[in-house]
């Protein structure tokens, strides 16, 4: 091996944290974000969906309490603290806890969200993009890089990735469908008069089977709204992250529509903000979404609810965090964006609170019954309960409208990303054959032409198939029970994520040669080609170069290489 020649120091440049040729060429041919505000936005909107407006306000009212049918807590029946006791009148007693625990406080949910928040969701959030910053690859040949042995928690990721892309473009589609009605002045749901009403008056969007056994027809209407979904995806992401500066009109236009997608919601988000707040009946239901019951934090499910929608709503495990944060540049402060973007999710889902508890509240006021009875989470609360609102509205149309681009643009960046954390990982994975010219956007219409013909299967009549199978019997609106089958498949589409990272694990230490703990010190080691620091360079340079006497000196790097030691030689 030959020497690396001495240098002046002083003739030495100062490198902070210098990234390889190798990963220069390699951005050349990846992409890689024109500014930060592209990377913010991007990840901004693949975080901040449709959990942050129908689920996370639910979770807070129906883990943190919420007020008595009558308004006010009745201290009297509660036996965990009776004011009596500390020689307090009752009276006095009502008057002090509602000094303390005033209804403009945030609700006990809070509590331990914001503890999963610090001690899981930043931590992974920055965990996972400054890993696809650190390697510029996608979320399985991510983990190639820095332990072969652990790529299947990159395969797991993706698993999940492909079925949320399967089934979260389904809730694109019924926004679309409704979307259509709500420029009709009179909405079809705010009465009973339309041909297609059925005794019940719920079979009209999604025209439910008695069961899953029997599949029934294929709702042509919603395929239409779920094939412009996917026309939409497929024009928004074709192109991919650019590294050139020239603006192709193309890309202008994809540029354009991510830009809107990502600051669109907040105008609508506001925009239904104000006009709830000042409907009638806003007050309770503000109320009602924010006051504390602290007796709720002895309840497992509180806990388990707070970490669900902290990872969900995270995006964590998903690999889309690692795929933006690929393209970004090598010495970017990622752990300012990760700060910077996690209390911005967080913000968005407590702000959208106030907007959808002032409806409610104005619905409950409308309708004169408890807002327990109007309060749902999910679809219920997209599907049912708002349009049922905004129907008692003055210009009910202008407001379902609003409510529904919302709906679809949150839902769309959302998409977006999925989809491109798929196709970065396949590309990262098949370089030189995904990376010439119109194969990344031909994978992509593959992608999107695939799911698609899948995503037909859960517009049939029965479409409520996939729901999470747990120990008390599995039924869809309390009523229908899930047959043994429907059990199987549920543990089968849980078990398929989680399962990739042990059968990798037992796939790679099989196929690899030598003893087993040769074996696994290969499998557990970093790759060679990742980027190293001046002091690391300098300890590669005291090993491999007998000139430096153990002193270590470093030439100016060379042109054709990053380092003129043999760098194989450091991990055999």
């Amino acid at each position: 091996m030959e020497s690396v020649p001495k240098a002046d120091p002083s003739d030495r440049p100062e490198w902070p944290l210098e990234v390889p040729p190798q990963v220069d060429e390699k951005i050349m041919d990846r992409g890689q974000w024109s500014n930060k505000l592209e990377f913010v936005l991007s990840v901004a909107g693949g975080i901040i969906g449709l959990g942050n407006v129908w689920r996370f306000p639910y979770l807070c009212y129906k883990n943190g309490g919420g007020r008595s049918e009558q308004g006010d807590l009745n201290i009297s029946k509660d036996r965990r603290w009776r004011p009596q006791m500390l020689g307090i009148p009752r009276r006095v007693g009502q008057q002090l806890l509602t000094f303390l625990l005033p209804p403009t406080k945030t609700g006990a949910f809070l509590i331990p969200y914001f503890i999963f928040l610090f001690t899981c969701g930043i931590p992974l959030f920055f965990l996972e993009t400054s890993l696809g910053q650190f390697t510029s690859e996608g979320a399985v040949t991510s983990w190639r890089k820095i332990c072969p042995l652990f790529e299947g928690i990159g395969y797991a990721s993706q698993v999940l990735a492909g079925l949320l892309t399967l089934y979260y473009v389904i809730v694109l589609a019924w926004a679309i469908f409704y979307l259509w009605f709500s420029f009709y002045w009179d909405l079809p749901w705010s009465s009973c008069n339309n041909t297609w009403n059925t005794g019940w008056a719920w079979r009209r969007a999604l025209r439910i089977s008695p069961g899953i056994e029997q599949m029934g027809e294929l709702n042509w209407d919603l395929a239409l709204c779920l094939l412009a979904a996917w026309v939409v995806s497929y024009f928004c992401i074709w192109k991919g992250v650019k590294s050139s500066g020239k603006v192709d009109p193309r890309d202008f236009i994809t540029f354009c529509v991510v830009y809107f997608t990502a600051t669109f919601p907040y105008v609508m988000l506001t925009v239904l903000l104000i006009r709830g707040v000042t409907l009638p009946g806003a007050a309770q239901g503000i109320k009602f979404y924010l006051y504390p019951d602290l007796g709720r934090l002895v309840d497992p499910q509180v806990w388990v609810d707070a970490g669900t929608q902290v990872l969900f709503s995270f995006a964590i495990c998903l690999g889309c965090l690692t795929a933006l944060g690929s393209y970004n540049k090598y010495n970017n402060n990622c752990y300012r964006d990760s700060l910077a973007l996690c209390f911005l999710n967080c913000g968005t889902s407590f702000i959208a609170g106030f907007a959808i508890f002032s409806i409610l509240g104005f619905m409950s006021y409308e309708q004169n019954v408890p807002i327990s009875q109007v309060a749902q989470s999910g679809p219920g609360l997209a599907f049912i309960v708002y349009p049922r609102a905004v129907s008692m509205m003055p210009f009910p149309p202008l407001w379902a409208c609003c409510f529904f681009i919302m709906i679809i643009l949150l839902g769309l960046d959302s998409h977006f990303v999925c989809v491109e954390s798929l196709t970065t990982s396949v590309v990262d994975m098949y370089p030189s054959i995904f990376r010439q010219k119109n194969r990344r956007e031909l994978l992509i219409l593959a992608v999107a032409v695939v799911s698609y013909l899948i995503g037909l299967v859960m517009l049939t009549e029965g479409t409520f198939a996939f729901f999470i199978s747990k120990y008390s019997p599995l039924k869809y609106n309390n009523v229908y029970v899930y047959p043994w089958w429907g059990y199987v498949l549920g543990w089968f589409l849980a078990l398929s994520s989680m399962g990739c990272v042990p059968l990798w694990i037992i796939y790679r230490i099989c196929t690899t040669k030598g003893t087993l703990r040769e074996r696994i010190l290969h499998l557990t080691k970093p790759s060679i080609d990742l980027p190293k620091t001046n002091k690391e360079k300098d300890k590669l340079l005291a090993i491999f170069d007998p000139s430096c006497d153990g002193h270590p000196q470093q030439a100016p790097p060379p042109k054709d290489s990053h380092l003129q030691v043999s760098m194989t030689e450091l991990y055999h």
